[in-house]
């Protein structure tokens, strides 16, 4: 698997573990973002890293029993020091219907390693 792959699924799992059981370092969670990161919500609003810190710190252990299931990956572009990949990503909590989405993310090779630098995900309706 390629290290762009590899990376959306090390930082699902993560996220899982973070918001649905609470486990996790929240520096090393944020570690996987760049300093500009940038993303498109599912409702079309913007959010910058601090923001997404901010989120992050806000809904720790929030989702009990959620899942994150990552699938159909691809490889848009590729360049050195960086790629853009598309996946569908379903989110669930126990009891409850699966939500759907195709995301976009852009990668960049930085000090800290490959990292996030923007994200774009549409729901899935």
């Amino acid at each position: 698997m390629n290290a762009y792959f590899q990376q959306v699924i090390d930082l699902h799992i993560a996220i899982e573990q973070w918001l649905g059981r609470g486990e996790g370092d929240l520096p090393a969670l944020l570690g996987y973002f760049t300093e500009d990161f940038s993303m498109i919500t599912l409702s079309g609003g913007e959010l910058d890293k601090p923001a997404l810190a901010a989120f992050f710190s806000a809904q720790r252990g929030a989702r009990p029993g959620l899942t994150i299931g990552i699938e159909a990956m691809r490889l848009i572009a590729g360049w050195p020091g960086g790629a853009v990949v598309s996946y569908r990503e379903r989110q669930q909590l126990p009891g409850q219907a699966a939500h759907l989405r195709r995301s976009t993310v852009v990668f960049c090779e930085s000090e800290a390693g490959l990292q996030w630098q923007h994200l774009h995900e549409t729901p899935i309706v």
